[in-house]
């Protein structure tokens, strides 16, 4: 993966390296858990992004077990500093009893010793269903000034022919003009039509106005997090390419440290992040590996957006 994105031989093996250290810990101090491995490319930079989760017994002190020749496990202590040490990003979050989730950015480049974490404005998880090559979901995001725009897309379904209406989407989201949310479904409507069509939320954020428009057609579950309230956004029933009878639009006022996320149904409904003491400052990417950690149903595609508001 890093050879597809461009890394050098040096840069690679710095990949290996984290990834390795990443898997080891997961073996050693939870029994297991999922590492997923994927590319980035935003604001702050572009590379390969990796994401340990796991539902261990988590770190009674983050900052004591990220300095080398601390171990639990009997070994040399050193796997989860080499892990910071070799990424240009690195965020934490764990807590006796809620696990341990570990975001490191690995970029071509050697990284400096400063470790930026939960002033990146975006993150994503996008994970096919289990069995499946093609996963069915997809996301988007554009920037206009003032407001950003978010999307997330569902194919009916799941593999190639559901990842082809995913596709269709965001292909359909980038190429159109500014529109509002309910007028960009309806030119996803029309160009999904040859597809087996899709679930769609498209939410535009006017930092200015300080307000969210929303329009959604299908289950994409779209909420606010502010100060860790949370509020559910309001989607209409339907699926984007074939019966879409309504595509209202709704508004909901906002103030600042506004988290927005998206997610498709192959993510649980009843999670709160005022039960992870904390998670709402981090990285974004690191919020929505633990809420895919905690709460993927395991029978479906899976993606979850998270957007901080107030980022640069």
């Amino acid at each position: 993966m890093s050879q597809a994105h461009g890394f050098g031989e040096a840069d690679a093996g710095r990949v290996a390296i984290v990834a390795t250290e990443l898997a080891t810990n997961l073996l050693k101090h939870a029994g297991g858990g999922v590492l997923l491995v994927g590319g980035y490319d935003d604001a702050t930079g572009s590379g390969i992004e990796c994401l340990a989760l796991d539902k261990g017994p988590g770190m009674a002190n983050v900052e004591v077990s990220t300095r080398d020749g601390h171990s639990t496990a009997g070994s040399p202590g050193t796997g989860l500093g080499a892990v910071v040490r070799g990424s240009q990003v690195a965020d934490i979050y764990s807590a006796p009893g809620l696990g341990t989730a570990i975001l490191a950015r690995v970029a071509p480049g050697q990284p400096g010793r400063s470790k930026p974490s939960a002033n990146a404005a975006y993150g994503a998880v996008t994970v096919a269903m289990p069995g499946e090559e093609a996963c069915g979901d997809s996301w988007c995001k554009k920037d206009g000034g003032d407001h950003v725009t978010l999307m997330v897309a569902d194919g009916l379904g799941h593999g190639p022919s559901a990842a082809e209406a995913a596709h269709a989407a965001v292909q359909t989201f980038v190429k159109i003009d500014e529109r509002s949310p309910s007028d960009t479904l309806a030119a996803m409507h029309v160009a999904l039509r040859a597809t087996r069509g899709a679930a769609i939320a498209v939410a535009r954020v006017d930092r200015a106005a300080g307000e969210i428009v929303f329009a959604g057609v299908g289950n994409i579950a779209a909420t606010i997090v502010e100060t860790d309230q949370m509020r559910r956004m309001v989607s209409n029933n339907g699926t984007i390419g074939h019966i879409a009878k309504h595509m209202r639009s709704f508004t909901y006022p906002i103030g600042s440290g506004v988290l927005v996320i998206l997610a498709s149904d192959g993510l649980a409904t009843n999670w709160r992040l005022d039960a992870y003491p904390g998670l709402s400052r981090r990285h974004p990417s690191l919020i929505a590996g633990v809420l895919y950690r905690d709460f993927n149903r395991g029978r479906d595609d899976v993606t979850v957006l998270v957007c901080r508001i107030d980022a640069a």
